[in-house]
């Protein structure tokens, strides 16, 4: 440990390891380390056993199955297949540690009835989501978004989208309150209705992405690794590794060691290991980040899908705030043996909001009613931590908490900006240039 390095990376959660991946390309020396005897730290994927001992629960039930047949995440994403995550992946040619599956459906509940996303104009003029007069002003408004240039004003309709809020652009439209509310949270994915005050352009840009996401696989905009999320960090680190990158799990961090109000290294088991700068997840940091709120996360392992999703393998249900009285959105994530998380026969739902009472849990329960019966279920609360800075001072640079939204794009710009304080460049996301034969 008393080498020199570039940086040391704490935690191997997938920022960090995307990270850790990104400099080690750029010929950056890093050494990463982490508390927890396997990959992944909060976003991690548990075999059985595992989860059991994580939320002390004793020992699994023999009913549910081998334990190595599963892969449970901790933090439920999807991937969207047009995304920025989806765009490193390629960059770094990281896809070719990964395999995927596209997730086959994306519901979202309105009056207490579990209806299917319209993914086409054919399926958007069958659902029952909308009245016929409402189908119409619905697809003029789906046509707007797919020929909007930002930089052809033809395609504008005479609205600028970063002068107009949300809500005005929909009332030119005149879309109806049911519309607007599968709009913005089923397809630009807004977890609460602050949105609408905000100007147009970011929610174009949303539906923008999950149309073309959707475009890729037909069934959903979402795809997903086979044998779970944990599967991208170390990915990622294998990508480290190849360009000289040293891990180290199991090794408890003592201190980060500072010289003069800088990093300059991590003391670990008595030892010093010293470095330009120091990458990691909040939990290493506890001076330096405060809690912005909290997120509920349960996992139910289930012996059906989820009702009214056409017997879906995997699926996404979202129950917009309004709908049950609630500030934010639940999140349901479904995912079965179609993906290698779960023997055969067994299906794992994940449930996701932000708290907003002393009852987390309880808060779940419209997404609970849905499910049906659960053969076992683990509730946990985590804290949403940010940064108090960017590091650029103290040169410790903090990722922030997972939050509980459906996919990957506000997790891929906070790895972008950390890199960016890092490195003072860019991420590329261009594709790979094709070796010349």
């Amino acid at each position: 440990m008393d080498e020199e390095y570039d940086a040391i990376v704490l935690g191997t959660g997938l920022k960090e390891c995307v990270l850790s991946g990104l400099l080690s390309v750029d010929g950056y020396k890093v050494l990463h380390m982490d508390r927890n005897d396997y990959y992944g730290a909060e976003s991690a994927s548990l075999n059985l056993e595992q989860l059991f001992a994580k939320f002390a629960k004793g020992n699994p039930p023999a009913t549910l199955g081998p334990k190595r047949d599963y892969n449970v995440d901790l933090v439920p994403k999807f991937i969207m297949a047009s995304g920025i995550l989806v765009k490193m992946l390629i960059h770094t040619d990281v896809t070719r540690y990964l395999e995927f599956k596209s997730v086959e459906g994306s519901y979202v509940v309105n009056s207490g009835k579990v209806h299917k996303v319209p993914a086409t104009d054919t399926e958007a003029l069958k659902s029952p989501l909308m009245g016929l007069f409402e189908k119409r002003r619905c697809k003029k408004f789906f046509m707007y978004v797919q020929d909007y240039e930002a930089t052809n004003p033809k395609t504008h309709q005479g609205l600028d989208l970063d002068k107009a809020s949300t809500s005005e652009v929909f009332k030119h439209f005149g879309l109806s309150d049911d519309t607007i509310d599968f709009v913005g949270h089923a397809l630009a994915l807004h977890r609460n209705d602050d949105y609408l005050k905000e100007s147009a352009r970011e929610t174009i840009e949303r539906i923008r992405l999950y149309v073309d996401s959707l475009a890729r696989y037909q069934k959903s905009p979402y795809i997903y690794p086979l044998y779970g999320l944990g599967e991208l960090p170390q990915a990622f680190a294998r990508l480290s590794a190849i360009y000289g990158g040293t891990y180290m799990l199991n090794k408890p961090i003592d201190s980060i060691v500072k010289e003069g109000g800088k990093v300059v290294g991590v003391k670990s088991e008595g030892e010093v290991a010293r470095c330009k700068f120091v990458i990691g997840d909040p939990s290493y940091f506890t001076d330096k980040v405060k809690q912005v709120g909290q997120v509920v996360r349960t996992i139910c392992i289930m012996d059906h899908p989820i009702p009214s999703t056409n017997d879906s393998e995997s699926c996404q249900v979202i129950i917009p705030q309004k709908q049950v009285g609630r500030k934010n959105d639940i999140y349901i994530s479904c995912i079965s043996s179609s993906h290698n998380v779960c023997p055969k026969g067994k299906y794992i739902a994940i449930v996701s909001s932000i708290v907003e009472t002393n009852d987390p849990e309880r808060e779940l329960k419209p997404a609970f009613d849905l499910l049906g019966a659960v053969l076992e279920k683990f509730t946990n609360v985590t804290p949403m931590l940010v940064p108090v800075d960017n590091g650029t001072e103290d040169k410790a640079f903090i990722s922030t908490s997972y939050d509980p939204e459906s996919h990957f794009d506000a997790t891929c710009l906070d790895i972008m900006s950390i890199y960016k304080n890092v490195t003072g460049k860019d991420v590329d996301l261009s594709p790979p240039q094709k070796k010349a034969e």
